[in-house]
């Protein structure tokens, strides 16, 4: 019996995505298939974990065009034709990130759960032009929370990533 309800938008669908510098083309998806559960479940990319799954904790933060979003918040669906950076984009081969070898020499993770998040925001705290005080960086970086309690560790290593910028 055919449906007598128009869809705005198919309930699966065919996306293009640049994913940390790679084209990945990715059919089936459904409609509502979060950024971050693509990444994770059918990109293989665990590093953005599955925080609080309502954008309060900022554990699955990733750079989309270059802005950081909370991907848990974000369709699948809106970023067909989009870059998406994740941690693991971030190193360049065997050598680290600035920002991600900062977080290791100021011991800015403890149990590491949110560290992607906090590192994917602190490279765009610091390319945003946001971390000229200890203030400041605390400010921006309000959005990804640590329950290990990090904090002094985290804005010293955004810092220290921040003068060799």
């Amino acid at each position: 019996m055919p449906s007598t309800t128009s869809h705005a938008f198919a309930e699966q669908q065919e996306l293009v995505l640049h994913v940390n510098g790679e084209r990945q083309v990715l059919a089936g998806v459904d409609a509502r298939t979060t950024l971050l559960d693509l990444l994770r479940e059918r990109l293989d990319l665990t590093g953005a974990k599955k925080g609080c799954n309502r954008g309060e904790c900022g554990a699955c933060t990733v750079l989309l065009d270059g802005q950081r979003v909370n991907g848990c918040l974000v369709l699948a669906a809106s970023t067909d034709g989009r870059e998406v950076t994740t941690v693991e984009g971030l190193a360049d081969g065997d050598a680290l990130h600035p920002v991600q070898q900062a977080f290791i020499d100021h011991d800015a993770f403890q149990c590491g759960y949110c560290t992607p998040g906090q590192v994917i925001s602190a490279v765009a705290c610091i390319a945003e032009g946001h971390a000229g005080s200890a203030a400041e960086i605390r400010e921006w970086m309000s959005g990804n929370l640590c329950r290990c309690s990090a904090y002094p560790q985290i804005v010293e290593a955004v810092q220290a990533a921040a003068a060799h910028a």
